[in-house]
């Protein structure tokens, strides 16, 4: 179905806006945007606001049938939208507040849910910690610091299909034989995922062994980057880009006996894993800061539980059983680290964006509709 189909019988606004810490560029782009989905002439007083990290989410696919139960939807945008080689997460959550603070103070918003899908998961509960109990603050100077000192809270928060934390993920679905992160051509085929000696089934101490490496490769990327970025500034330069290959090799992409669930496998996001593998994947490229903030197991601040350890507002986890880069373990792990004592997990049928089925798509809208009417009452 079209956007322009979508869309008929709503009302859908772009909204664009200046960030405390990124004005309007020459060209006439503000570095937040969004578009407001809402039923025509309604005033929503409940209102979503969807972010990612990096992809477009303004016309984000669950927009229309939230707009359509009488809730309003901002799919909202920071100014790392197709910019995830520049991403800083203080500034994001920066961006973020523009959008919580139009949905209040312009729209009209008495009620405010934070949904957090896929990647968007761990960053939307980053918002909502910073919101609670700020620790960012002492990170940037002037505007900048008090911006991040004063983020508007939400009041509800629902999970939907999301990663545990954007470190975790990417570790999760690195190849672990890569030797030289400058040569995607060799292997260590002793752990190579995809040598049928090594699996599908993959052994026990396979596993332990090949998750350990992954967790080796992030750390010597880290170890590299906090290195390299003090040699570039001493040399006056503030930071350098650097390419990242092979990060379609988890495990349960090729052995559906881990982590059991209804996905199609092997199977990965970007199709058949050892073919996605040798192309590009999440992480591509980076600047040595955007690693260490969004990226490094060490350093990145993009890490769901100690971000959910904050919560004290009701909360939803919903996880659909056939995604095929998000797994029923994501799920427990992120509805246990919840500090809250109202929250709820959900497992649903579907896939990642319930793009296999109109039917789990309305279902799964009904269900968190349901949920934030019984919070919202």
């Amino acid at each position: 179905m079209s956007v322009t189909d979508l869309a008929t019988g709503l009302d859908v606004e772009f909204i664009g806006r200046v960030s405390p810490t990124a004005p309007r560029i020459q060209a006439g782009g503000h570095p937040c945007q969004g578009l407001y989905w809402k039923g025509a002439g309604q005033h929503p007083k409940v209102a979503l606001i969807a972010t990612h990290y990096n992809v477009d989410f303004t016309e984000h696919y669950i927009a229309p049938y939230f707009a359509r139960r009488g809730f309003g939807f901002l799919g909202w945008n920071t100014r790392f939208r197709g910019a995830e080689d520049q991403f800083i997460l203080e500034h994001a959550l920066i961006d973020i507040a523009v959008g919580v603070r139009w949905l209040r103070e312009e729209a009209g918003v008495e009620t405010l849910v934070i949904l957090g899908n896929s990647g968007g998961g761990s960053l939307m509960g980053a918002y909502q910690a910073e919101a609670i109990a700020p620790t960012l603050a002492g990170e940037l100077a002037g505007r900048g610091g008090e911006a991040l000192a004063s983020l508007p809270k939400a009041d509800l928060y629902i999970s939907l299909n999301a990663h545990t934390g954007r470190p975790d993920v990417l570790t999760s679905w690195m190849d672990a034989s890569v030797v030289d992160e400058r040569d995607p051509t060799v292997t260590d085929e002793s752990l190579n995922p995809f040598n049928p000696a090594n699996g599908p089934p993959y052994s026990e101490a396979f596993i332990v062994r090949y998750r350990a490496a992954q967790r080796a490769r992030n750390q010597a990327i880290t170890g590299w980057a906090k290195v390299e970025l003090k040699r570039v500034n001493a040399a006056g330069v503030p930071d350098i880009l650097f390419p990242l290959y092979r990060t379609w090799g988890d495990l349960r992409f090729m052995d559906p006996t881990i982590d059991p669930s209804d996905r199609p496998c092997p199977g990965c996001y970007a199709g058949p894993p050892d073919v996605a593998n040798r192309r590009v994947g999440i992480g591509r490229a980076n600047s040595l800061r955007t690693w260490l903030s969004m990226w490094g197991l060490e350093t990145s601040k993009c890490q769901g539980e100690t971000q959910l350890a904050r919560f004290d507002i009701p909360s939803l986890v919903v996880q659909s059983t056939g995604d095929v880069g998000v797994f029923p373990s994501d799920a427990r792990a992120i509805h246990g680290a919840i500090a809250s004592t109202d929250k709820r997990l959900e497992f649903v049928p579907g896939a990642h964006y319930f793009e296999d089925s109109e039917v789990h798509r309305q279902s799964v809208v009904d269900l968190m509709s349901a949920w934030i009417r019984s919070k919202a009452a």
